[in-house]
């Protein structure tokens, strides 16, 4: 089998303030196999989440497919409130960035 990255597999990665407390991140794919083969991979789990990001498991609020949509979406606790001293990201747009290169395995080679 062979390993991808994400990021070859998906059109869109992002990610984006869910209100002042959560962030959320968007996976989206253009072709219906990578979006099964990716979902079916078993890295979509609170536990790989939250290893990814570098959290407690319990700051991964939700994860969930949206088969009508070919995505899978992924929202978490902010470790900061946005805007408070010390927040990085106000929009919460560049927390996606350990997304990109999630290995991926399932592809023939």
């Amino acid at each position: 089998m062979k390993i991808v990255p994400l990021s070859s597999l998906a059109t869109v990665i992002r990610s984006k303030n869910a209100g002042p407390f959560l962030l959320t991140f968007d996976i989206m794919f253009e072709d219906a196999s990578n979006y099964e083969t990716v979902w079916k991979s078993g890295c979509f789990t609170k536990a790989a989440m939250a290893q990814l990001f570098r959290v407690d498991a319990s700051a991964i609020t939700s994860i969930f497919a949206v088969p009508r949509g070919q995505a899978i979406k992924v929202t978490m606790r902010r470790q900061l409130p946005q805007g408070r001293i010390g927040e990085s990201d106000m929009y919460g747009c560049q927390q996606h960035v350990p997304l990109l290169d999630l290995p991926i395995s399932g592809f023939e080679s």
